[in-house]
C-alpha cells in the first residue's frame, strides 16, 4: 500500500516500437485518423478504444474535462491483459491545455486501479504513458499539470486502498497505525494516535460508546501539517466496520460496511497529499476510529452519552454512530486547535443516497461562500457536489428532553444529521460533506472502478490549495 498507479510523463518526441494512441473526437468529421488508420467505423465517443496493430484510436468525445477523464481511464483498462505493453505514447492534439492534461492523467492513473485479495498474479497492465505534444513551449506547463493530476490520483488511490481493506484486517488500531506509518515517510507531516485509555481520560464519550461493543477498542488519529497560514481542520468518520450495533443493519449490504471509514480515508489521503505538495497552509486531520459491533457492552437506544467538552446526546438509533464520533472530534477541534475552518466528511446517511444518487456528494454549510468553495474545489478535482439546506424549521427538533441533543431528530435524515453536527462546530466556520452515495460504486464508470471510490480526497486537497493562496 498504496497501490502503484500508471506513470505519466510529457515529452515532445515519440518513441519507436512503442504503441501509439491517436485521439479521435466526435463531430461532423471524425478526426484525426492519421497513419492510414480507417476511421469509418469509429464514433469518437469518449472512452471508445480500437486497436490497429501497434496503434490505438481513443475517443475523447466532445472534449469536455469529463470526456478526457473517461478517455484516460478507458485507455488504461484497454492497455491491460496478457499482451499489455510496458509503455505507450499518446499523441496530443494541438488544442490540449493544462486542464485537459489534468483530466486525462487523472483518468489514466485511476482507471487501471485494482484491489483484490488473491493468491493469483495481478493482471498485466501498461506501466507508463508518454503524452507527446508538438508544442515545445507548453511542455513545462503540461508537465506541471500532469504531476498535479498524478498527486491527486495517488491520494484517491490511497483512500480507495484504506476503504477496500477487509475489516478482519482493518480495525481502529490497524487504520490509525497504518496512517501513522505512511505519515512518517512524508516531510512535515506528524501523526499522533490516541488509545482508549486516553479517550476515556479526555471524555470522548461518543467514540467510546460506539466502540464499546467491540473487542477491538477505538482510537483517535491526529495528523498535523504546517505552522503558518489559515488553519483548516478536516474531520473524517473512521468506522472500520458497522453492524449497526443493537439497531442491527439488514444482512443485505452489510458486507460493504468495510468502507464506512471512507471519510476518514479521504482525510488521511488528503493530508498526505497536502504535505507532499508543501502547500503554505496549516492543516490538521482528525479521524475518530471505532468498530460498531453487537455485544453485551454495546451502547443502547435510550442511553445518554457525554461528548468531549460536556455536551450530552440522547441515543435513539445505534446505527447513527457516525455523528457520535464526529461530534467528539469536532468539539475537540473547537476547544484545542483554533481552526479557521472545520470540514467533516462522512458516509453518514442513506437519505443522501436517495436525494442525490450515487455520484454526487452533499454539502451543508451556513456559509454560502464555504459551500461555493467546496463545490468549486470539487469541480476542479472532478468530483460533483450539491449544496443542501440547513432548514431552520428543523433546528428545534435537535433538542432532547433528557439531554442536550437528540441523536436522530425527526425530519429529513440528511438535513437533521447535519443540524446535529452543527451544534458541535460552535462559532467556527464549518461544512459537512455527506458522501454516503459516491463513496462506493458497484460498477465501472469514468475513472471509477467497483468498490471504494476514494471520493472526497481530491476535493479536500483542492480546498486546501484554495485557502493557501
Amino acid at each position: 500500500m498504496p497501490t502503484k498507479l500508471v506513470d505519466v510523463e510529457v515529452a515532445t518526441t515519440s518513441r519507436r516500437n512503442v504503441p501509439a494512441v491517436v485521439l479521435a473526437a466526435t463531430g461532423p468529421v471524425l478526426g484525426p485518423g492519421g497513419d492510414g488508420i480507417d476511421v469509418s467505423e469509429l464514433t469518437g465517443k469518449a472512452g471508445e478504444t480500437v486497436r490497429h496493430d501497434q496503434t490505438w484510436t481513443l475517443g475523447v468525445g466532445t472534449g469536455t474535462l469529463s470526456d478526457y477523464r473517461t478517455a484516460g481511464a478507458a485507455l488504461a483498462r484497454a492497455l491491460s491483459g496478457e499482451d499489455a505493453p510496458k509503455s505507450a505514447d499518446v499523441l496530443l492534439t494541438p488544442d490540449f491545455d493544462a486542464d485537459k492534461v489534468r483530466a486525462f492523467v487523472l483518468g489514466a492513473a485511476l482507471g487501471g486501479y485494482r484491489f483484490k485479495v488473491t493468491g493469483e498474479d495481478a493482471p498485466k497492465r501498461v506501466g507508463s504513458l508518454r503524452l507527446v505534444t508538438g508544442d515545445t513551449g507548453f511542455e513545462e506547463v503540461l508537465t506541471s499539470a500532469a504531476l498535479k493530476a498524478h498527486a491527486l490520483a495517488t491520494a484517491t488511490s490511497l483512500a480507495r486502498d484504506l476503504a477496500n481493506t477487509p475489516s478482519n484486517v482493518k480495525d481502529p488500531r490497524w487504520l490509525t497505525s497504518t496512517a501513522a506509518k505512511l505519515a512518517e515517510k512524508v516531510d512535515g507531516l506528524t501523526a499522533t494516535v490516541r488509545d482508549e485509555k486516553w479517550l476515556r481520560q479526555q471524555g470522548f464519550g461518543g467514540v467510546l460508546a460506539v466502540g464499546g461493543g467491540s473487542t477491538r477498542p477505538p482510537r483517535l488519529l491526529e495528523l498535523t501539517y504546517g505552522t503558518t497560514g489559515p488553519h483548516l481542520v478536516f474531520v473524517g468518520k473512521g468506522i472500520t466496520f458497522d453492524t449497526g450495533g443493537i439497531s442491527v443493519k439488514p444482512a443485505d449490504g452489510m458486507h460493504l460496511m468495510r468502507t464506512d471509514m471512507a471519510g476518514g480515508g479521504a482525510v488521511i489521503a488528503a493530508l498526505m497529499a497536502v504535505a507532499r505538495r508543501q502547500l503554505p497552509i496549516r492543516v490538521t486531520g482528525l479521524v475518530p476510529c471505532a468498530e460498531n459491533h453487537v455485544s453485551g457492552s454495546s451502547y443502547r437506544p435510550g442511553d445518554v452519552v457525554r461528548h468531549y467538552g460536556g455536551a450530552t446526546t440522547e441515543v435513539q438509533n445505534t446505527d447513527a454512530e457516525g455523528r457520535m464520533v464526529l461530534a467528539d472530534a469536532m468539539a475537540y477541534a473547537v476547544k484545542n486547535l483554533e481552526p479557521d475552518l472545520i470540514v467533516d466528511v462522512a458516509t453518514l446517511t442513506g437519505a443522501m443516497k436517495v436525494s442525490l444518487g450515487l455520484r454526487t456528494g452533499a454539502v451543508f454549510s451556513a456559509s454560502e461562500e464555504i459551500a461555493a468553495n467546496v463545490i468549486d474545489a470539487g469541480e476542479r478535482a472532478g468530483e460533483k457536489w450539491w449544496r443542501m439546506p440547513l432548514l431552520e424549521e428543523h433546528v428545534d427538533a435537535v433538542a432532547s428532553e433528557i439531554a442536550d441533543y437528540k441523536q436522530c431528530p425527526p425530519g429529513p435524515g440528511g438535513i437533521t444529521a447535519a443540524l446535529f453536527l452543527q451544534k458541535f462546530a460552535g462559532q467556527v466556520p464549518w461544512a459537512h460533506l455527506d458522501i454516503a452515495g459516491p463513496a462506493r460504486s458497484e460498477k465501472v464508470y469514468d475513472e471509477v472502478v467497483a468498490g471504494a471510490t476514494g471520493f472526497g480526497a481530491r476535493t479536500l486537497i483542492e480546498l486546501a490549495e484554495k485557502y493557501s493562496r
